[in-house]
């Protein structure tokens, strides 16, 4: 019959930003007015909040004190000094709230400016990678949406845990759905190859005879077996690229199993069949 094959390699990963960037405040001070929220989207130049410095914050505790024309007073003379988001993106993570005072060292906003999938890709299967290449993402939080992406970097040097060596791969979303974020586990399928339309095989159905990959055909008198040339494979079904023909019938053998047989088995394959005696039957 005709149908699609795709060839694949799965692998899992993180979701991590592409580009995070922490901003720290240019002084010391008190954070008087926050603009965004965690999620929101800003560009490059956006003010994300206003503060002042200590002496100001002071100054404005002390006018307040005397009433509201004596702050705004204070206020026009000394004015707050803006947060601006040095670069364009995402805002993942919001430390600081109104109020709150801080130093130069610490972080009030992180920014991304895109979210990427960082999978970790086998070295026996690094060699099918390229830049581009086309892949799936389905997130563990979100297993019925899938979220088409690219090869976006390839990891040239290698980690390697308990004898395991793989390769840190880039995977670039096309689009990134609102419901994604950071540190989200997520599985990757890396398309090799991809074929529609095309004449396929059950792969238990070919057997390799001297070196030929052949197929017993049913026929109205007699089965014959015939040669028969294939493409990629899903591990599954084959490309058939020459020897069949759509209709034709192929035959898989089956194996049968006499009743000592399928006993024999039954004790094998029982964990709970201990000494070699057969499971009693309820009745």
């Amino acid at each position: 019959m005709k149908d699609d094959i795709e060839v694949t390699i799965l692998s899992t990963g993180v979701i991590q930003p592409k580009n995070r960037l922490e901003i720290k405040p240019p002084i010391a001070g008190r954070l008087d007015k926050i603009f965004v929220n965690e999620g929101d989207l800003v560009r490059r130049g956006q003010t994300l909040a206003m503060m002042s410095s200590l002496e100001r914050a002071a100054l404005l505790d002390s006018a307040r004190g005397q009433g509201v024309a004596e702050l705004k007073r204070w206020e026009e003379l000394y004015k707050a000094v803006p947060i601006i988001a040095p670069i364009s993106g995402r805002i993942i993570l919001r430390n600081v709230e109104v109020g709150q005072t801080f130093t130069t060292n610490e972080s009030v906003f992180v920014m991304s400016d895109m979210l990427t999938v960082k999978a970790q890709v086998d070295e026996t299967d690094i060699s099918q990678i390229v830049l581009k290449q086309n892949a799936r993402v389905i997130l563990d939080a979100y297993p019925n949406e899938t979220i088409t992406a690219n090869v976006d970097k390839i990891a040239y040097d290698a980690k390697t845990v308990n004898n395991v060596t793989t390769y840190l791969v880039d995977v670039l979303p096309s689009k990134i759905p609102p419901y994604m974020r950071s540190g989200m586990t997520a599985n990757v399928i890396f398309v090799v190859a991809m074929k529609e339309n095309v004449l396929v095989i059950a792969n238990e159905a070919i057997k390799i005879q001297n070196g030929k990959k052949m197929v017993l055909l049913s026929r109205s008198s007699s089965n014959m077996n015939r040669e028969i040339v294939t493409g990629i494979s899903d591990g599954k079904n084959s490309e058939v690229i020459s020897g069949l023909a759509e209709g034709d019938v192929v035959l898989v053998a089956e194996m049968k199993m006499d009743a000592k047989s399928k006993d024999r088995s039954l004790q094998k394959g029982n964990p709970f069949n201990l000494m070699g005696k057969r499971p009693k039957e309820k009745r």
